[in-house]
């Protein structure tokens, strides 16, 4: 079975094909830089493109960096402000006329790694962090989505972990992946002290690398790198529309 999923980034706005029967992209993803400003109306434009460029006809998963309550907008902290109370699904349906689900980007990757990867066929708690420009999160309970968990804005010592803990911030310092593992090894005794789960899974560009990084952490729960890397959104999106998940 076949889907197609769409993953709108900060940076870039990426999409492809999707086997959802095996969770692989089916062939080269199609990659365009995100609009700067990053607007609604330009973004559903290349949106629109990534998808053309396929001649897909179907519905589509398209993710979105931010909080979605029913297809609106409720933050939007790496894209415009414009896009706060903007009805996002609303907009793609525009441009998309076979049918379109919006997601959280972080939500999309979570559901990727728990039915095709790191996650599969685990129970209990598991807790998906997603290491880039912020820290998104997903959280499942017995393999069910609890969508739009924020937990990259929970407070460490005084500020949004993800100010401290991202990947941007490792870049932004020019910190070895021994210091920022410090980092993440602190945000993350917050975050467990708060939601205490059975399994935490990284991704984000930054797994590539987990095994700079990941070693070094003392945290409780056992942290394993996510697998899909960064297909991981584009073949949520796609699971997403396929099976209705979403907001």
């Amino acid at each position: 079975m076949l889907g197609f999923g769409v993953d709108i980034g900060g940076s870039g706005i990426k999409g492809c094909v999707v086997d959802l029967d095996r969770g692989e992209l089916q062939g080269e993803r199609v990659r365009i830089e995100t609009p700067q400003p990053a607007m609604p109306q330009a973004v559903y434009a290349v949106v629109s493109e990534v998808v053309s460029a396929f001649e897909w006809t179907g519905r589509v998963g398209v993710t979105f960096p931010g909080v979605l309550k029913h297809g609106v907008a409720h933050t939007a902290a790496n894209v415009d402000k414009s896009w706060l109370g903007t009805d996002v699904a609303q907009g793609l349906d525009a441009v998309l006329p076979d049918g379109v689900q919006t997601l959280n980007d972080a939500d999309a990757a979570g559901l990727a790694e728990m039915r095709y990867g790191a996650g599969r066929d685990k129970r209990g708690v598991v807790l998906m962090l997603t290491f880039g420009t912020g820290i998104g999160s997903a959280l499942f309970t017995d393999g069910v989505l609890v969508p739009n968990t924020e937990f990259g804005h929970i407070q460490v010592d005084g500020e949004d972990g993800e100010r401290r803990a991202s990947a941007s911030a490792r870049e932004r310092e020019d910190l070895s992946y021994p210091e920022w593992a410090k980092r993440v090894d602190r945000y993350l005794d917050v975050l467990e002290a708060g939601v205490w789960p059975d399994l935490i899974i990284v991704g984000g560009g930054v797994s590539k690398k987990s095994h700079k990084w990941v070693p070094l952490l003392s945290t409780r729960t056992p942290v394993v790198p996510a697998q899909l890397l960064n297909d991981a959104g584009i073949v949520g999106a796609a699971l997403a529309a396929e099976e209705r998940i979403g907001q």
